[in-house]
């Protein structure tokens, strides 16, 4: 199915272990305007990568932002979400290097300056998120293909880092996962991500 270019740059998990299907409506509901908030938040950029979880409106922050301030105002943001009754904030920021500061910007450049990504980059919030901790590196987000997804990698890989992961998924594996949680009622976990 055609859509949308993806707009979304960070990838999310959400567990909506619930029993009742009102319930994972609603933990559903709260996990799409976690992540509304998280992409108008003018400082997240293509270098962080957060994913989330809601149970019963109780919220988990995971993953990596690339300066103190922005774990600290995420979590704020997150707290102003109508429905969430706690947020347990595990965000790590990573650690300063100029080594993996150079691999961040050439990945990304070698990724977006590509032309089968010009449209991604052209996009205000980019769906493809390039997290470097140590000179590891992990692409996160959504893309439109299996193609586009062992393109992003290939392009992210000779740049002298330690690992490349991949965790780049399709629009279709996003929809999927999106429809398995709204059908569970025992509960579920989907990294997903939103379209336009």
């Amino acid at each position: 199915m055609v859509k949308k270019a993806v707009t979304l740059l960070v990838a999310f998990v959400l567990c909506a272990v619930a029993t009742a299907s009102a319930q994972e409506r609603k933990d559903l509901q709260i996990f799409r305007d976690i992540s509304d908030s998280v992409h108008r938040y003018s400082q997240f950029s293509i270098f962080d990568g957060i994913e989330a979880s809601v149970t019963d409106g109780h919220v988990v922050l995971d993953g990596w932002v690339t300066m103190p301030f922005k774990r600290d105002d995420i979590d704020r943001r997150v707290r102003t979400v109508a429905g969430v009754l706690s947020v347990d904030n595990r965000l790590q920021v990573l650690p300063v290097s100029q080594f993996d500061d150079e691999l961040r910007f050439r990945i990304a450049r070698a990724i977006y300056g590509n032309s089968a990504f010009w449209n991604y980059a052209a996009m205000a919030n980019p769906p493809i998120h390039i997290v470097v901790n140590g000179g590891r590196v992990t692409l996160q987000g959504v893309v439109q293909s299996n193609v586009e997804r062992q393109l992003a990698r290939s392009l992210a890989t000779g740049f002298g880092s330690f690992e490349v992961k991949n965790q780049l998924k399709t629009d279709d594996e996003v929809q999927a996962e999106l429809e398995k949680i709204g059908t569970s009622a025992a509960g579920s976990a989907a990294r997903l991500s939103r379209t336009p």
